[in-house]
């Protein structure tokens, strides 16, 4: 959404605050999590189960997410730019806060199945919930700092004049500076899972897929790859990019920014084929699943066949070129599995899916994992 944003604010560059963001996402999925770990001790699922244990695995490390969570967290929370809450140290290596609040959601899972188990009412374990909150809400403010309910963004444009906007409320410039240029609601998701039990031109969610309490469900949208380059070629002709979600680290190199899988010939180093698997198969047996997003912003097309794409990334200036990379039309069939585009490039009887009841995958699905 910065693009829009700079052209209408006539910026040579704009970051927008990831911080802001972050606060927020480790409150409300800190606080979505509270309220799973009571209902799973109600629904009397096991400590040992495999479902608890997956919600324990992570409870409140992860960075990453799917679509609807990011549109959840900006609808009601809005964004500032970065300058007005840049990043800390805790934000950019975040790793032993996630750690930290961990350790504390196990305890809190803990003593919250303890006080179901001993029947306790509704409004006793609100109050414990409340009071977990309060503790999640020291550490993250002391570890990454506490948002401005307001701020004053002051800049000089390309034309080297002053400007000022503000005092402002993150929501409110949202709603009034980024929203009219880039509608997060008007965005659909579609995914390419061509697992046999999961047909295409379905609806899909999955269970406890979400970071906020009462908020957005995650639904997906399955359709054949095809469709998803088509659909994302669409929306770059139209100048507008497309946020997508793959397997970064299969067929990778970093240093040149290439995703390609001819770039490395197994067979003549060690004599064997490493893709004898087809994309269903790798997401069954746990070859491969989504664990990075990235945006793409164009494509190259000769005789009406798509051959790359360019991707821009967010490691870094240094892999790549300046942090882009290019991803060959082959490798999207292989380890892309989701693209956000416009509802106005989806046909009708695609949209129309979303109608139908969306058929519940398990907690632990590789569609679930969350892209950082």
């Amino acid at each position: 959404m910065r693009i829009p944003l700079m052209k209408k604010l006539n910026l040579e560059e704009l970051q927008l605050s990831q911080n802001y963001l972050f606060f927020m996402d480790k409150l409300e999925r800190s606080n979505y999590q509270l309220q799973v770990f009571v209902e799973t001790a109600r629904n009397k699922e096991p400590t040992d189960g495999r479902l608890v244990q997956h919600l324990l695995k992570t409870p409140a490390s992860e960075d990453g997410g799917q679509w609807d969570m990011l549109v959840g967290l900006i609808e009601k929370y809005g964004v500032m730019p970065q300058d007005c809450f840049p990043d800390t140290w805790s934000a950019q290596a975040s790793r032993k806060l996630g750690l930290l609040l961990d350790t504390k959601m196990r305890e809190f899972c803990m003593r919250l199945r303890h006080l179901v188990e001993k029947n306790s009412d509704d409004e006793t374990i609100q109050k414990e919930r409340e009071a977990m909150m309060e503790e999640i809400y020291r550490i993250v403010s002391i570890c990454v700092g506490t948002p401005p309910d307001t701020f004053t963004f002051e800049y000089y444009d390309k034309d080297k004049k002053y400007q000022k906007i503000g005092p402002i409320s993150p929501i409110n410039f949202y709603t009034q500076y980024v929203k009219p240029l880039y509608n997060m609601e008007d965005k659909v998701v579609l995914v390419n899972d061509p697992r046999p039990e999961n047909p295409f031109s379905k609806l899909y969610t999955v269970q406890y897929l979400s970071n906020m309490e009462n908020g957005l469900v995650q639904k997906y949208i399955n359709q054949p790859a095809e469709v998803l380059k088509k659909l994302a070629a669409d929306s770059i002709k139209n100048n507008e990019p497309v946020w997508f979600g793959c397997d970064v680290c299969k067929f990778l190199s970093k240093g040149k920014g290439l995703l390609d899988l001819r770039q490395h010939d197994y067979d003549l180093v060690f004599g064997t084929n490493v893709l004898k698997q087809t994309k269903a198969d790798r997401l069954v047996y746990g070859e491969s699943l989504m664990t990075h997003a990235m945006v793409l912003t164009a494509l190259t097309e000769e005789e009406g066949k798509t051959l790359k794409w360019r991707v821009e990334n967010s490691w870094g200036e240094e892999y790549g070129v300046k942090g882009y990379l290019v991803m060959t039309d082959d490798w999207f069939t292989e380890f892309v599995y989701e693209v956000v585009v416009d509802k106005k490039f989806v046909p009708p009887e695609i949209l129309d899916i979303l109608k139908e009841e969306a058929k519940m995958l398990p907690a632990w699905d590789p569609m679930g994992m969350l892209a950082k």
